[in-house]
């Protein structure tokens, strides 16, 4: 089945593993692509090293210098085009983004539907990239702002969403002129290559530049050299806090922009005029969905300690019902962990949080069979456990109770991440005060929906560790563009601003 899926999305594949040669150069060492629900490999693929990463970067700077001068419409219509391969495409993509990923079928058909999705967005976006016109204090002077393309975005992204976070960026950043350098996850090569294909046959049948590129290699040699790159004025980097500092270091050394997508540690409020049938169905795909893998997952539930052991009880029970196994089997609700490093995380975090004084209330265990399994866990405690401070990637979630909401509030903020955040109330006063400028200090925060599943026409992103990009819709692809503000003198005399005079002649 894996060979006639990869040959399906135009993959080659022969004794030695994929080779690079197709879409780029690559001298470096080889990896594995492993298939999370057995540990098994699917494919060898070689890696770029710095060096072919500069050869990358040559020919998707030179692109761009065409790119820039095409009018946004029209590189809109390559980006629809874009988008209808990618729906002819999207039964095979979304089976190989669970079968590297490791996400449940469903899951992986939305990533996919995500990535179509973001190309309608970005198609309406080419013909609305607009600039203002501005009141100009001086007469018969007209001021405005225009926008124009930025130059090479690199994105690199994490193997939990390999393929929509690069389409949240490459769209958008695509129809804004800009050319893209892809450095995927070394975990999640092969739904990179697929996609990447179906970009370039794309773009070459529309004979247009090149405007997509992929450079599959390291962090310490693709990922640095990019982070260091001056002729990528704008880096996109999706992962963890350690990694986004350390990016964040080497851009801001050269004076770069950076784009961060950071660590989670979501949390939950639920009080007691919430509608506990709703929020015990948020909850459940917040915290449990995806294994626990996406960076929006519930972490940690504040419950009002008048419903913290009833409710605690409906969600053990809820868990008991959730189907663990193969993602690409039917009624599978939760697949593998991606690696056995994290099964091994996990058992760390459920140790560590037990010592700290939390009660396993169900799961906690790997699960004995091929593949990375894990139980979905709770873990109650009766105050919050240092461990929640941080972010394991895993579906663990800990259930702590409150007394007031200004508390409640007070420990959702207390950590040091900031993506996403949601309240359960039917009180109008209790919504105000969790949306306010004293509640929520989260990029996100919801009302009666869980932490996760964003739609793609808000801007996505968070604040403190979180890094404070924003991504997808609103008016994100304002960071893929250099602002320009432009002053017109329409008449015969040069008065300045401010009332300064000086008359020289």
């Amino acid at each position: 089945m894996t060979t006639n899926l990869l040959a399906e999305l135009g993959i080659k594949s022969d004794n030695s593993g994929v080779g690079f040669k197709d879409w780029a150069d690559a001298n470096g060492g080889w990896i594995e692509s492993i298939n999370p629900a057995t540990g098994k490999a699917i494919a060898r693929v070689q890696l770029a090293t710095a060096a072919d990463y500069r050869r990358v970067v040559d020919r998707a700077h030179e692109a761009f210098l065409t790119w820039r001068m095409v009018p946004a419409p029209v590189r809109g219509e390559a980006i629809r085009k874009l988008g209808e391969a990618l729906r002819e495409k999207k039964g095979a993509l979304g089976e190989l983004v669970s079968l590297e990923a490791g996400k449940i079928r469903s899951e992986g058909l939305g990533e996919v539907q995500e990535m179509i999705d973001v190309c309608d967005f970005a198609v309406g976006l080419s013909r609305q990239l607009y600039g203002l016109t501005i009141a100009s204090e001086r007469a018969n002077h007209r001021m405005m702002e225009q926008w124009h393309p930025l130059g090479v975005v690199g994105v690199i992204t994490a193997f939990n969403f390999p393929v929509a976070v690069w389409a949240w960026n490459a769209a958008l950043a695509a129809v804004c002129g800009d050319t893209i350098v892809w450095k995927p996850s070394e975990r999640t090569p092969l739904t990179a290559i697929a996609v990447h294909k179906i970009c370039r046959e794309v773009v070459a049948s529309a004979g247009l530049p090149n405007v997509f590129h992929l450079c599959i290699g390291s962090g310490a040699d693709v990922g640095e050299a990019m982070s260091r790159d001056e002729r990528v004025p704008l880096l996109s980097a999706t992962g963890s806090c350690a990694m986004g500092r350390k990016v964040a270091a080497n851009v801001a050394s050269r004076l770069g922009r950076t784009l961060l997508e950071l660590g989670g540690n979501n949390a939950v409020i639920v009080t007691p005029t919430a509608d506990l049938d709703l929020a015990l169905r948020g909850c459940v795909f917040a915290a449990a969905g995806t294994a626990g893998q996406r960076c929006t997952t519930l972490r940690r539930l504040i419950i009002h300690e008048s419903l913290i052991d009833s409710f605690t009880a409906r969600m053990a029970k809820a868990y008991s019902s959730l189907r663990v196994g193969d993602p690409l089997e039917d009624n599978v609700l939760i697949g593998p962990l991606i690696s056995r490093q994290a099964v091994e995380q996990f058992e760390a975090a459920v140790k560590r949080a037990v010592a700290e004084g939390g009660q396993v209330v169900c799961g906690g265990k790997r699960i004995d069979r091929p593949g990375f399994f894990v139980e979905p866990t709770i873990i109650k405690a009766a105050r919050p456990l240092p461990i929640m401070q941080e972010e394991t990637f895993a579906p663990i979630l800990y259930v702590v109770p409150y007394k007031t909401l200004d508390e409640a509030i007070a420990v959702q903020n207390g950590v040091r991440q900031g993506l996403s955040s949601s309240a359960f109330t039917n009180d109008v006063r209790e919504m105000e005060r969790f949306l306010g400028p004293a509640g929520s200090d989260c990029g996100i925060a919801n009302i009666n929906i869980g932490t996760s599943g964003a739609e793609i026409g808000g801007a996505f992103g968070g604040e403190k560790e979180t890094g404070g990009g924003r991504e997808s819709g609103s008016d994100s692809w304002k960071a893929y563009m250099r602002r320009q503000t432009c002053t017109i003198n329409g008449g015969n005399d040069l008065p300045l601003a401010q009332g300064v005079k000086f008359d020289v002649i």
